[in-house]
């Protein structure tokens, strides 16, 4: 076997179910059925952000980066344990989105994920792709500097003031993760 969970007739490949698990680093896209639009204001993202803080500590798993566009989000979550489970956390992420979007809105049905490859880990890389998922809304032409968009950030539960914009970020974030990461052994 490859690695590959058999191919479903009409839905792509899935990895191994251990490959979500420990401490992987995964970009996930979630995108709203039929690319709906209109959902995407303050309070929606204030009630996803508290959906993803609860999904990420059960499942013991950060989120370096994640962009909300008009249809669709992406997420880049790092898991922190050898316990950790992806899987479930984005199961849980998007039970919740669907009930925040319901009765009008809906997520299609599977989210699409990279498993980001061992010289995709190293911080120079990972930090590309952060930067490569905030520049979104600046490729869509919604602002001229991601800073500017307001449905940017990350989620490490237990350190509020945690944000991508600032200009030390990535020495923080690392920090933290390393932290996290070693007291978990």
């Amino acid at each position: 076997m490859d690695g590959l969970s058999p191919r479903l007739h009409g839905s792509l490949p899935r990895l191994a179910p251990e490959a979500y698990g420990g401490r992987a680093f995964i970009h996930w896209t979630m995108t709203i059925d039929r690319r709906a639009t209109g959902w995407l204001d303050p309070l929606h993202h204030a009630h996803l952000r508290e959906q993803l803080c609860h999904a990420l500590c059960r499942h013991r798993a950060v989120c370096a980066l994640y962009c909300l566009m008009p249809d669709h989000g992406h997420f880049l979550l790092c898991g922190t344990t050898d316990t950790s489970n992806q899987t479930l956390a984005i199961r849980l992420l998007r039970r919740e989105w669907n009930r925040l979007l319901a009765p009008a809105r809906k997520l299609q049905p599977k989210a699409h994920d990279h498993l980001l490859r061992e010289d995709e880990r190293t911080h120079d890389a990972f930090q590309r792709i952060a930067w490569y998922i905030a520049e979104n809304p600046v490729r869509a032409g919604l602002v001229s500097e991601w800073r500017s968009w307001p449905y940017v950030g990350c989620m490490v539960p237990g350190t509020p003031d945690l944000d991508p914009r600032a200009p030390d970020y990535w020495e923080h974030f690392w920090r933290v993760w390393n932290r996290l990461s070693e007291s978990a052994d």
